[in-house]
């Protein structure tokens, strides 16, 4: 098996092994399809899971999580899943570690996540989510607060 190969492999069995744990007993890695890319986690209804390891993930910018999160959302238009999310592996956190790497979603995806549910879980609402402070700003000016800058152009 090829280097790259292998450390998606070993991440991806991590991430199932993971899931088994906690709360997906019938999580398997997914084959491959060929063309049409389903996710790589399977067993999980609802649910189209992307994952990204190595050191292209473990360094990966703002445009590379916007790309795989573009092709997440075709995974999960493939697979007729609810909801997409792609999980990259942090430096320094073996796939023994799979719960301290990142989850990211696109905003419509956090939205359906949160209004879908509740209560959220008490251990979970302290949690940080991250973003940017345009982004915020955008989703406070949509939920009414301050005064968003005319669209119009200034004369």
């Amino acid at each position: 098996m090829s280097g790259p190969r292998a450390i998606g492999t070993r991440a991806e069995s991590g991430v199932v092994r993971y899931l088994r744990e906690h709360g997906w007993p019938s999580a398997e890695r997914r084959a491959l399809a060929g063309g049409t890319d389903l996710g790589d986690i399977t067993g999980t209804p609802g649910l189209c899971w992307e994952i990204k390891s190595g050191k292209v993930a473990e360094r990966a910018a703002d445009g590379g999580v916007a790309r795989w999160l573009e092709e997440t959302e075709t995974e999960r238009e493939h697979a007729d899943a609810d909801l997409g999310v792609l999980i990259t592996k942090r430096a320094g956190y073996s796939a023994e570690r799979v719960g301290d790497w990142w989850a990211h979603l696109d905003l419509m995806t956090l939205f359906a996540v949160v209004s879908a549910r509740s209560p959220l879980a008490p251990t979970i609402l302290g949690e940080p989510v991250r973003m940017h402070v345009s982004t915020l700003v955008e989703l406070l000016h949509t939920a009414g607060y301050g005064t968003p800058p005319s669209t119009e152009a200034v004369a």
